[in-house]
């Protein structure tokens, strides 16, 4: 099962493309924390997740979230792979979001409130790998909110 709940504030603002197709996407980065012991004493440890939203959920994304918004999103893991002469291989790991729900409007904190439609109310299945132009930016830990 490939399963992804995150809760978490976004890196920076969210960034929509319109596909050869006419779809849309954007993606945007998305920080959560992790609690672990640390010398007796607990502290937050915080992991950065990329994300990538297709349809009419890309545009409300785009539209209403920003930089140190929260977020919950639902999705599956998958990573792309791609040569370039420069780096060779390259990979990234994105979470592909099926359902997009916006956290309290102040940004940064607060539980889910409002909500994106859902993929069931505008069926849209994801364009196929190439025909996507994904940016090529990793998460800059000078973006983040907090």
């Amino acid at each position: 099962m490939n399963k992804v709940i995150l809760y978490g504030n976004l890196t920076r603002d969210p960034e929509l493309k319109t596909l050869p197709g006419g779809g849309q996407v954007a993606t945007f980065s998305v920080a959560t924390n992790r609690r672990v012991k640390k010398d007796e004493q607990w502290v937050d440890v915080p992991e950065f997740h990329n994300v990538v939203v297709f349809g009419r959920q890309a545009e409300t994304s785009a539209q209403y979230l920003k930089k140190g918004s929260s977020a919950l999103i639902e999705g599956r893991m998958q990573t792309r792979s791609w040569e370039t002469p420069e780096k060779g291989k390259q990979y990234r790991t994105e979470v592909v979001a099926e359902r997009v729900q916006f956290g309290s409007r102040s940004g940064g904190g607060g539980s889910p409130s409002s909500s994106a439609p859902s993929r069931d109310d505008h069926e849209q299945p994801a364009p196929k790998e190439d025909a996507i132009d994904y940016p090529q930016e990793d998460i800059n830990p000078d973006d983040i909110p907090f």
